[in-house]
């Protein structure tokens, strides 16, 4: 299991720095104008792969929200590992977004599914079935079975997948992220009831997503 060490994730500092060092030929040869959309360019790029710490919750029973973003849905949907209706939230990311992916609980990764697909924008409902995405199999201490599914949206090309079967998650814990406008989508078992309502905003890691007592 990769874990980012900084405060700007892996996948971004190619990016940054090829953006930093192409802002810094262009003013020394005196080109301004493309010295400062490279330089602009930095910036956007420092921001969209920030990858700032959280304060994770403790507690028995909780689920913390996968992803940075706003409720969009709450429904129940069929689930794709096993195709059993379950409750589903829906969390949407939008290009200002933190894109780092977190373990939504403490858990075991027992499967990791890809589809390639679509791009469609990640907020439409057919995204969830024509999009490309990559959806994890959990399993947590009491023997419950998750699934949280990465779905690439509208200008996403790339779903960074850093969890492996058989890898143990802490609550919170790194395991990917999505570039740009994407989706997240989180089944709960039995026995869990969603904690938010369309509409919230959520943090990766440290607002709590689903409660024990459904």
């Amino acid at each position: 299991m990769r874990t980012p060490s900084s405060g700007v994730t892996p996948e971004g500092l190619p990016v940054i720095g090829l953006l930093a060092l192409s802002a810094l030929v262009f003013a020394l040869a005196d080109w301004l104008f493309p010295a400062f959309v490279c330089l602009a360019g930095c910036w956007f790029g420092v921001h969209f792969f920030r990858d700032p710490e959280r304060v994770v919750p403790q507690g028995a029973g909780l689920s913390v929200s996968p992803a940075d973003g706003k409720i969009i849905r709450i429904e129940e949907r069929p689930d794709p590992f096993t195709d059993k209706k379950l409750t589903c939230i829906s969390i949407f990311m939008n290009v200002f977004s933190v894109h780092v992916n977190r373990a939504p609980l403490a858990c075991v990764v027992e499967d990791v599914r890809y589809w390639p697909g679509k791009f469609f924008n990640a907020s439409l409902d057919k995204a969830s079935v024509d999009n490309e995405r990559c959806a994890y199999h959990l399993r947590d201490g009491e023997g419950k079975t998750w699934t949280m599914v990465q779905i690439a949206g509208l200008i996403a090309r790339r779903i960074v997948c850093r969890a492996e079967i058989k890898d143990a998650l802490a609550r919170g814990e790194r395991m990917g992220m999505i570039r740009f406008g994407s989706r997240v989508d989180l089944y709960l078992p039995e026995g869990y009831i969603p904690a938010v309502r369309t509409g919230d905003q959520v943090f990766a890691g440290q607002s709590v997503i689903a409660r024990a007592g459904g």
